[in-house]
């Protein structure tokens, strides 16, 4: 079934924010956030010494 150009003009949806959308976000804030932290910690421990001797 093909739709004329009038009736395609009447489609609506597919644009609003979803839960899902918040959700991935949201997810995607807090691995960065984990990233940074790791990151931070593991430069803070080098610089102050705090790291275990590799063997």
């Amino acid at each position: 079934m093909k739709l004329t150009k009038k009736e395609s003009k009447n489609i609506s949806g597919g644009a609003g924010i979803t839960g899902t959308l918040i959700n991935s976000l949201i997810k995607g804030f807090t691995t960065f956030m984990d990233i940074g932290r790791y990151f931070g910690s593991s430069i803070r421990r080098l610089i102050g010494g705090n790291s275990c001797p590799v063997r």
